[in-house]
């Protein structure tokens, strides 16, 4: 294909709508991925890139709007990348994304559930409380960019407000870039990572050469102005300390739970605080947890899931890949008076069937993996052949595979699947399936 199509402007009519959020259309004989359309709309679209098989191009004008089409809250959606799904009414997104995982179970996993579960929803905006912000020096405009990158663009996007950011840090964000600009180490600061607890907001300033006792000064006054807790990160991850309070923890809490689960600013925690809490009851509930049974957790992190387990059964045991929020679970459950959980690390990606906790026997199973999935466990999981087993996964391809797995070669069954808006606004899935032996 010659390259001179590149810009080519082209009307289109929208027949389908991908797994990453974009609109799906035919023309010049090949299939064009359209950000900003969605389906059923007729469109006037440009090409952007151009590949082998396919096609990408973006919408310039909407002939036939869908009824799902709804005016996007934030001024910079299209440019700024965090966020693909705005144009599109809530309950519509949430609908796209069931289709999303019931047709990655039919397609890549073979598998049907008996029952879908209805969409968990939570709060549509401000509901972010993780996120690492890019910070840039642009010396021909004279100024710090802090925020998200373009859509599809190495670039930072100019940004004065996220409207998924958490309020404390998203309104705050040409704040920050004004506090960096003054500093002497603004062309050396690339990153902020944002934590948000129930209790306290950290900032984590990720900086590449010794801070000055002037700029030292400067994040210092900032933090007891705004009430935000400042760290300082000058290498990896394990360097984060603090610089202004002293002293605090972060937490979050399951207040039906009696639950409250400290953490740092750097650790893995649920993005959406809200929908983290009703993810979690789900996931109870889904287990039918009972006051003598036995659980394990995998890929069990704080022991987000761990400790609320631990309140209603007869014992958990959590196993989880980092050393150090093994050790933060276990300091979590001695200081919620938990007494019945058991804590391991462990490599799930390469289990071994040899390990004490592998032999023993578990009425129930939860697992939580990444993006990767968990393929490398379970067809040991259906050997300790639980009672019930819940996934809950942030990848709908990799739940599909796994699904597929357990039903297709283990003699189990996918008796219910559902999604729960953890993202919105956003084309990522997190859904939840429920299996049990035939």
């Amino acid at each position: 294909m010659s390259s001179k199509r590149k810009g080519l402007i082209f009307e289109a009519n929208i027949t389908g709508f991908s797994h990453e959020g974009r609109g799906v259309a035919q023309h010049a004989g090949k299939v064009v991925f359209i950000d900003g359309a969605l389906m059923g709309e007729r469109i006037k679209a440009r090409l952007t890139r151009l590949h082998r098989r396919f096609d990408e191009a973006e919408v310039l004008e909407v002939i036939e709007p869908s009824p799902e089409r709804v005016e996007p809250r934030c001024a910079h959606f299209g440019v700024c990348g965090g966020c693909t799904l705005q144009h599109m009414r809530d309950t519509a997104q949430i609908h796209a994304k069931q289709g999303v995982v019931l047709d990655n179970l039919r397609q890549l996993g073979k598998v049907e559930p008996k029952h879908i579960l209805p969409p968990l929803t939570g709060p549509l905006w401000g509901y972010r409380r993780r996120a690492r912000l890019g910070v840039k020096w642009v010396a021909k405009k004279g100024k710090v960019l802090v925020g998200f990158r373009e859509r599809g663009s190495p670039y930072l996007a100019e940004l004065a407000r996220c409207e998924v950011l958490d309020p404390s840090v998203g309104e705050r964000l040409q704040e920050l870039a004004t506090l960096i600009t003054d500093m002497e180490a603004k062309e050396r600061i690339p990153q902020i990572e944002v934590a948000v607890g129930d209790n306290a907001i950290a900032l984590v300033f990720r900086h590449m050469d010794p801070l000055s006792a002037g700029d030292r000064e400067r994040l210092i006054d900032y933090a007891r102005a705004t009430g935000l807790h400042l760290f300082l990160q000058p290498a990896g991850p394990d360097s984060v300390h603090r610089l202004w309070p002293e002293e605090g923890e972060l937490y979050y809490a399951h207040p039906t739970h009696h639950v409250r689960i400290d953490f740092l600013p750097v650790d893995f925690i649920q993005i959406n605080g809200e929908l983290n809490r009703k993810m979690v009851d789900l996931a109870l509930d889904l287990l039918d947890l009972q006051p003598e049974e036995r659980v394990l957790d995998l890929f069990a992190g704080l022991g987000n899931f761990t400790l609320p387990m631990a309140r209603r059964v007869a014992e958990v045991v959590g196993v989880e890949g980092d050393v150090a929020m093994v050790r933060r679970g276990e300091e979590s459950a001695r200081r919620n008076g938990i007494d019945n959980t058991r804590h391991f690390v462990g490599n799930l990606f390469e289990p071994d069937p040899a390990l004490p906790w592998m032999k023993e026997h578990y009425d129930k199973i939860l697992l939580d993996p990444p993006r990767a999935g968990a393929m490398e466990i379970m067809p040991l999981l259906a050997k300790m052949r639980p009672k019930r087993i819940v996934y809950v996964s942030c990848n709908p391809a990799t739940l599909a595979r796994d699904a597929g797995i357990l039903v297709n070669e283990h003699g189990y069954r996918l008796k219910t699947a559902g999604v729960m808006d953890m993202f919105p606004h956003t084309a990522h899935v997190e859904s939840i399936a429920v299996f049990e032996p035939k």
